[in-house]
C-alpha cells in the first residue's frame, strides 16, 4: 500500500521541479493539489510561494505528513515545464502509477538544454534585432552580434563559478557599456547608446516582472512582491553596471565626446 509520505514526496518534487524552471505560482499549487487528490489523499493542503512549497496531509491521522521545500529563484525552461505539465495530466487521469511517475519525473529533470554555443549565437542575433528596433544602423547591428555573443559567454562563465545574480548583472552590463564605448571612441561609426540599449535586453527581468503582475492579479500578493522586488533590484544592478563605464570615461576626460 502506498503511504501518504510517498505521495506527498512525489507531489512536492514535481512542484519543486516546476517552480525551479519558472512555472507560475498558481500552476504549481494547482498541480500539487491535483496530484494529492489523484492518489486519493484526504484532508490535504498546499501553499506555494515564489521560492518555497508548504504541504501537509492527514493531519489528524497516524500517517500524517508535512513537508517544506525551499526553492531558489531560477531561470525559465519551457520545455521542462511542458513535460511536467503532461506528467501531472497523466497522473490526474489515473494513467500513471506512482513508480511510473517517479521514472517520468527523473526523465523530465534530465531533459537536455540548448547548447551554450547556440545560446550565445541566439543572444547575439537577439541583441542585433533589438538594436535595429531602437534605431541602430548597420554598424551597430553587426557589432551587437559580437557583443551579445561575448556577453552570453561571460554569463556562462559567471554561472559556472556560481557568482550571485546581482553581481552577474552588474558585471555583464559593465561589459556591454564598456565595449560599446570602446567601439565608439575607436572611431567606428556606431551609436553607442543604441548599442547599449540593444545589448542589455537579455539581462532585463521582463519575465520576472510579468510574473509579479500575474501573481498580484491572482491574489498571490506575497509571491508578487518577491518577484517585483527581484525585478527592481535586477534593473538597478543593470543601471549601475551601465553607468560605471560612462562615468569613468567622463572622469578621464571623455565628457565632451560623450
Amino acid at each position: 500500500m502506498t503511504s501518504t509520505k510517498d505521495i506527498m514526496t512525489l507531489a512536492v518534487e514535481i512542484g519543486d521541479a516546476m517552480l525551479r524552471n519558472g512555472a507560475e505560482i498558481y500552476r504549481v499549487e494547482d498541480s500539487v493539489i491535483h496530484i494529492l487528490d489523484a492518489y486519493e489523499v484526504e484532508n490535504f493542503d498546499a501553499y506555494v510561494l515564489s521560492n518555497g512549497i508548504f504541504a501537509s496531509a492527514n493531519e489528524n491521522r497516524e500517517d500524517a505528513c508535512s513537508m517544506i521545500r525551499h526553492v531558489p529563484l531560477g531561470s525559465t525552461n519551457l520545455g521542462k515545464i511542458a513535460a511536467l505539465n503532461q506528467l501531472v495530466r497523466d497522473i490526474c487521469t489515473r494513467s500513471c502509477s506512482l513508480q511510473e511517475a517517479w521514472e517520468r519525473l527523473r526523465q523530465c529533470q534530465k531533459l537536455p538544454s540548448y547548447s551554450r554555443l547556440l545560446c550565445a549565437l541566439a543572444c547575439g542575433v537577439g541583441n542585433s534585432c533589438f538594436c535595429y528596433l531602437f534605431g541602430g544602423g548597420v554598424a551597430d547591428i553587426c557589432l551587437a552580434v559580437a557583443v551579445g555573443f561575448l556577453e552570453q559567454c561571460l554569463l556562462f562563465a559567471f554561472q559556472s563559478h556560481k557568482v550571485s545574480r546581482f553581481l552577474t548583472n552588474v558585471f555583464a552590463s559593465m561589459f556591454v557599456s564598456a565595449a560599446s564605448l570602446l567601439a565608439f571612441m575607436s572611431g567606428l561609426p556606431v551609436l553607442y547608446d543604441k548599442l547599449i540599449i540593444g545589448s542589455i535586453m537579455p539581462l532585463l527581468p521582463g519575465i520576472v516582472f510579468t510574473t509579479s503582475i500575474r501573481d498580484f492579479y491572482n491574489g498571490d500578493y506575497l509571491s508578487g512582491t518577491i518577484h517585483l522586488i527581484d525585478a527592481l533590484l535586477t534593473a538597478l544592478c543593470i543601471a549601475v553596471g551601465v553607468c560605471i563605464p560612462i562615468l569613468c570615461v567622463r572622469f578621464l576626460g571623455g565628457g565632451p565626446v560623450l
